[in-house]
């Protein structure tokens, strides 16, 4: 997309608006994390069904509303949708178990990797070209990741109980992280051709459907308050991908993107009032500079965007 198609798409648009949209999302994804939190050691599995087969509860009222429910699920590459729905469900599957064994503040921000490796896996899967500035931000913040996965990298050592407990999370936070960045190349490919509301029906469905498929390796029967908890965070997780899906209709991603990282302020709030969770200094350290890793590729991929706008612009056609 041109500088001017891109002005013109959003001329009659209110960036505030997206902005509105994207923390509002932000602390949607908050309130599911923390509500699976609350719900305790339940099977991974078992939190990814609820969190899918409950998000759709929003998202049909959200396409019955706009009148796409009987169009939503057409598509000429459901193989696709399938795939991306199988990868993503294993990222949530890991990130879901990492938030029953770590702090919320730490499980939420070791997932800040995941912008970082998708360049990593761009560069290596896609063929995009990577420069050394992106290179150099990726490299700062994967140094920032080791810094708050310090003091619990504790996995294959002798030591045993909570320190190994949460080896086990600082894994599968980062494992999520890789997955889920996997995931997002696959959505690159999708929103060629796709519609967003059937790429978020299609995944959520999918998911569903995978997540019944663990029932045989061992879910738990649930309280009244785990199952409240889970269903509110099925809700908010739909209600957080609407809202999300929304803010970049309002504004360039290169505006709403950064406001990503609002998720660690309030996971640290929420998770001291109501976890007990203190954040150390390696989580705020290492939070810090994943952060600023970050916002630097986003800041140099809107650069390079209005570069190359300008270099269309100058170039006469052929």
């Amino acid at each position: 997309m041109t500088e001017d198609e891109q002005d013109a798409l959003y001329a009659d648009r209110n960036p505030l608006t997206g902005i509105m949209f994207k923390v509002v999302s932000v602390a949607a994804f908050v309130g599911m994390a923390s509500l699976i939190k609350a719900a305790g050691r339940v099977p991974a599995g078992e939190i990814v069904f609820f969190r899918s087969a409950f998000a759709l509860l929003p998202i049909f009222i959200l396409l019955a509303w706009r009148r796409e429910l009987r169009t939503a699920l057409h598509t000429s590459r459901p193989v696709s949708h399938i795939l991306r729905g199988l990868v993503g469900v294993t990222s949530m599957g890991l990130g879901f178990f990492a938030l029953t064994r770590l702090p919320l503040p730490e499980a939420i921000t070791l997932n800040y990797a995941q912008p970082l490796l998708v360049v990593l896996f761009s560069a290596v899967f896609v063929g995009e070209v990577v420069r050394l500035y992106r290179w150099s931000a990726v490299i700062v913040g994967l140094v920032g990741v080791i810094i708050i996965s310090w003091p619990n990298l504790t996995l294959f050592t002798s030591g045993a109980g909570l320190e190994s407990d949460q080896a086990l999370g600082v894994t599968a936070a980062l494992l999520a992280a890789a997955v889920s960045a996997i995931a997002m190349l696959l959505v690159r490919r999708l929103v060629h051709s796709e519609r967003t509301a059937t790429i978020v029906l299609w995944f959520s469905l999918t998911s569903t459907v995978a997540a019944l498929g663990t029932i045989p390796f061992g879910w738990i029967a649930l309280s009244p308050m785990q199952t409240a908890c889970l269903v509110g965070a099925g809700i908010c997780g739909g209600v957080g991908q609407i809202l999300m899906t929304e803010s970049y209709r309002h504004a360039p991603l290169s505006t709403i993107a950064p406001f990503e990282y609002t998720s660690m302020m309030l996971a640290i709030l929420v998770g001291y009032f109501a976890f007990g969770d203190v954040p150390t200094i390696y989580t705020l350290v290492g939070g810090t500079i994943v952060i600023g890793a970050g916002l630097f590729i986003i800041w140099r991929e809107q650069r390079l965007g209005l570069q190359r706008g300008k270099a269309r612009k100058v170039t006469p056609p052929s």
